[in-house]
């Protein structure tokens, strides 16, 4: 019996007619903004396979086991997923060619013809996609989502029963189950997503050399009518089982059981009458294109003037100027880092003129000056007003700093008198003893003021 490829003219070397070959090589690669024409998406092979009105697929719909056919098995495998919104679901019932479009979009994505980092709105701000247009598979007013958010969806389109169990993960584990008459087995896109995984080992058992079941959807030079036809083949041969005449069947996979049915090979200019764009398309596409291109200006402009914005409120002040003193400091200029210049001590600048001496406190000690102050206040005072990196006697020239300093010695005199603190200092000679007191010398104001000067 002659083979398919024989049969097609095919070289007897079997050198490799595809594009695929690897599954690095299998998703499209388009720049942002560049249109998939139909070409890339294969649209008439994605015609054929959801135009199929023979009803011959068990549903999957809860509740029901009627027929169908591909197209209404697949739209209410994603519409019955767990991870399909509210709102896509609305917008499918509203429009039906919405649902068809975002099942041809899904199933490329079922088999990893779209992957993970293509959008289809332009309006996606996140530069881990890039967007794309698709003329002849957005023809609706509805959101195709983008390939993330159709992943997700298709990840949770299983059946009831395989939301407590793990779905079948091997094309023998979904035959055994067939065989055994638990029909559907799982779900279709649970079925596609096998199938993908294991293009490489059933090859040589549905296809002949070179071919697999992902080239299906690759743009090679086999007719689309023939691939889609393989592709619903392999479709009923799972899910109904592989004991059931298969209504796909041709001459060529009836005589040679497991094969898929004939792939016809198409001359250079039958190709080219295959997924030739339309000029509403083509023009659709540059337009799309354009808005996209325009508003990530529009995105890159608004997100300038916003730093812009941002580091004129945040650049700080070359000198800056306090209400009470006439101190500077120099600002680190933006982007300068620590390890870039050594560190520079602060140095303070040396005061024109000697701060006056305070006046003596009045009797009651705490409340110095007769200053009114709480604790909190003060605290919240010090924070606000004074300046870390200077001095901290710089700071006397705030009364209210000053009484607490005051407040502060009188604590350390009283303390200073108790063990083991050091005992006090000895009495001048010169000084009488009679005119002598415990708060004559080591507790005078003015005693205590200059040690405090002192410790600079």
């Amino acid at each position: 019996m002659a083979s398919t490829s024989e049969s097609s003219g095919w070289p007897s070397d079997h050198v490799p007619l595809v594009g695929y070959l690897s599954r690095k090589a299998l998703p499209i690669k388009r720049n942002d903004a560049e249109p998939l024409t139909r070409e890339d998406v294969q649209y008439d092979l994605l015609h054929h396979i959801f135009c199929d009105t023979q009803a011959v697929f068990t549903g999957q719909t809860p509740g029901s086991s009627a027929k169908v056919n591909f197209c209404d098995l697949y739209v209410n495998a994603l519409y019955h997923s767990s991870k399909c919104s509210k709102v896509l679901k609305d917008k499918m019932i509203e429009t039906p060619a919405f649902a068809v479009e975002l099942a041809k979009i899904s199933l490329l994505t079922n088999v990893g013809r779209i992957n993970t980092t293509m959008a289809f709105f332009p309006e996606m701000k996140t530069a881990l996609r890039t967007y794309h247009p698709v003329p002849s598979l957005q023809k609706t007013d509805g959101n195709a989502q983008d390939a993330p958010r159709i992943k997700n969806c298709l990840k949770a389109a299983l059946l009831p029963s395989e939301l407590k169990s793990m779905p079948p993960s091997t094309p023998e584990e979904i035959l055994e189950k067939a065989r055994a008459r638990q029909v559907p087995p799982t779900s279709v896109v649970n079925l596609i997503f096998v199938l993908a995984n294991h293009a490489a080992p059933l090859a040589a058992t549905h296809f002949d050399p070179p071919l697999n079941f992902l080239d299906l959807f690759l743009p090679i030079k086999i007719s689309s009518a023939d691939r889609a036809r393989a592709f619903l083949w392999l479709m009923f041969h799972y899910l109904e089982g592989p004991d059931q005449p298969n209504p796909y069947d041709d001459d060529y996979s009836r005589q040679n059981p497991g094969k898929v049915p004939r792939l016809r090979r198409l001359s250079d200019a039958e190709m080219a009458e295959e997924n030739v764009d339309t000029t509403d398309e083509i023009e659709w596409g540059k337009i799309m294109s354009a808005q996209r291109n325009h508003f990530l200006q529009r995105l890159v402009t608004s997100q300038e003037n916003e730093k812009k914005t941002r580091s004129g409120q945040a650049v700080p002040s070359v000198q800056r100027a306090d209400s009470s003193s006439s101190r500077t400091r120099l600002a680190r200029p933006p982007g300068d880092s620590a390890r870039e210049k050594p560190y520079i001590h602060y140095m303070p600048p040396q005061r024109s003129a000697p701060l006056p001496n305070p006046p003596e406190p009045r009797a009651g000690g705490s409340n110095a000056h007769g200053l009114q102050r709480s604790m909190l206040d003060h605290a919240w005072h010090v924070i606000t007003k004074t300046d870390p990196l200077v001095d901290s006697d710089e700071e006397l020239t705030d009364e209210y700093v000053r009484a607490d300093y005051s407040h502060r010695i009188d604590v350390i005199g009283r303390l200073r008198g108790k063990p083991p603190t050091p005992p006090p200092e000895p009495v001048p000679t010169d000084i009488p003893s009679a005119s002598y007191s415990a708060n004559s010398v080591p507790d005078s104001r003015e005693h205590r003021w200059r040690t405090v000067e002192s410790w600079k």
